[in-house]
């Protein structure tokens, strides 16, 4: 699994298109009044809290503890812990419902992942989420790599499982999880200013500068933005090439 460390504040200031576009990943949980439902891989919170404007009683967990500690700060009325998703999570009752936005791909473990959800939904409850599929972020990595081979850099250290819908439908069929909506779609995400892509370097890629001398940053940023500008730069913008996968499962 991914680092535990996050800078929730730089998140939520120059990330927030994460929870922008998870609001159509709400709305296609169809939340309901008095549902119970599990926000995994919930962050700060803030789709936590609008699941619950509807009525829900939802909760939330993550691995950061940083993002934890800005969810129950912002609000407090709900409830967040911090869970390694990979290991097991384990509250009282049973979900109606498991919710997860752009965090199921820094999982590593799938199988452990989708078992602990499996076994946290009740009979006829479902999993909807969505996540980076298969060709997420490609260009962002070959940039990357090709910087990273400037600078003598080698085991990047890179997190991060982008299945396509066959591959995570067979993990899901197999812990009694049945598919019964799967989309993989591109969705190109407008990055925040003339500094965007160094910003998502800084923000999803930090493990790569952690190998590098702090004086030496800015230069492999420039690389980077030298190498992807091709394919991620479009009139002075930089732009994400987020490929995504969504999907719902129901607990047989």
């Amino acid at each position: 699994m991914a680092s535990n460390t996050w800078d929730a504040d730089f998140y939520t200031r120059k990330h927030n298109f994460v929870t922008n576009y998870g609001e159509s990943v709400v709305e296609l949980l169809a939340p309901q009044a008095g549902e119970l439902i599990l926000d995994l891989g919930c962050g700060a919170g803030e789709l936590t809290a609008k699941i619950a404007t509807s009525g829900a009683k939802v909760s939330g967990i993550d691995f950061a503890a940083d993002m934890i500690s800005k969810a129950q700060a912002k609000f407090p009325e709900l409830e967040f812990k911090q869970h390694n998703a990979e290991l097991s999570f384990t509250f009282e009752e049973r979900f109606d419902a498991v919710f997860s936005n752009a965090a199921l791909h820094w999982m590593i473990n799938a199988e452990a992942v989708i078992k602990n959800v499996a076994q946290s939904l009740k009979p006829g409850g479902r999993f909807v989420f969505e996540m980076g599929g298969k060709g997420n972020v490609a260009a962002i990595i070959q940039a990357l790599e090709l910087a990273a081979n400037d600078f003598n850099l080698s085991e990047l250290a890179i997190y991060n499982y982008f299945p396509c819908i066959s591959e995570y439908s067979s993990i899901l069929e197999r812990n009694g999880l049945s598919v019964k909506f799967a989309v993989l779609f591109e969705r190109p995400t407008l990055l925040d200013g003339e500094d965007g892509l160094r910003n998502w370097i800084k923000m999803f890629r930090n493990s790569v500068l952690d190998k590098l001398k702090p004086s030496s940053h800015e230069q492999f940023l420039a690389k980077i933005e030298h190498y992807g500008q091709a394919k991620l730069l479009r009139n002075q913008q930089w732009f994400a090439d987020y490929v995504r996968l969504r999907m719902i499962a129901i607990k047989e």
